[in-house]
């Protein structure tokens, strides 16, 4: 079996000299002993200028029966950029209907699945974010009965267990010099380091175990 990976920054793998920056997808092969993982996810891609691109079609001459589409968008598409932006009740589940549908031609699974949440505190409290794309993408999964693996939600709740400051080496908060690609201090809570990235990876992982869409090593 081989897993293909469409999304975002969030999910996409990034070079050496791009570190500390990890995207969720980068790990996931690790967490799934025997399963063949390649990650498609591409930084700065909504659903809707993925497709545009074409980068579904090249996963389209690979894609055999039996492999999942893991399926994660939603950054990109609360854009105001008319190439990326999509409207959650109307455009985006049509476009994430055409990952789905594509996957189900060619005999393979897809798989929805909620994106990470970011790491917005206010007076101690964590933030949602995203709108009402996550419940887009709900709604999506029960009409055409797609499995989900609720990543929003349990990452949300995990980063309430450990707090406003622990989450924190989860992102991207980097010290200037740390780091090649850092000159200066950058902080950036949308995007995780190794940390985080192993923490989505592992909900995902462990979803696809639940629903045994992949098997138990």
């Amino acid at each position: 079996m081989t897993i293909y990976i469409c999304g975002d920054s969030t999910a996409a793998s990034y070079a050496p000299e791009r570190a500390p920056i990890t995207g969720w997808g980068q790990l996931l092969e690790s967490m799934l002993p025997g399963v063949r993982v390649v990650n498609k996810a591409m930084a700065g891609r909504s659903s809707k200028s993925y497709l545009a691109e074409g980068r579904l079609v090249d996963i389209e001459k690979e894609i055999q029966p039996g492999d999942l589409l893991l399926i994660q968008f939603t950054h990109n598409d609360t854009s105001s950029l008319v190439w990326r932006h999509t409207e959650p009740n109307t455009s985006f589940i049509n476009t994430l209907s055409i990952f789905v549908d594509t996957a189900r031609l060619y005999g393979a699974v897809p798989v929805l699945l909620t994106p990470i949440p970011g790491r917005s505190w206010k007076d101690g409290e964590l933030q949602e974010t995203h709108g009402t794309y996550p419940d887009a993408i709900r709604r999506l999964a029960m009409l055409k009965n797609v499995p989900l693996v609720e990543v929003y939600h349990q990452g949300t709740a995990y980063l309430r267990r450990i707090g406003e400051e622990d989450s924190r080496r989860l992102f991207m908060h980097v010290k200037g010099g740390e780091y090649p690609d850092y000159p200066n201090d950058h902080q950036d809570d949308v995007h995780t380091r190794e940390a985080g990235a192993e923490v989505f990876a592992r909900i995902v992982a462990e979803g696809l175990k639940a629903q045994r869409l992949v098997k138990e090593a």
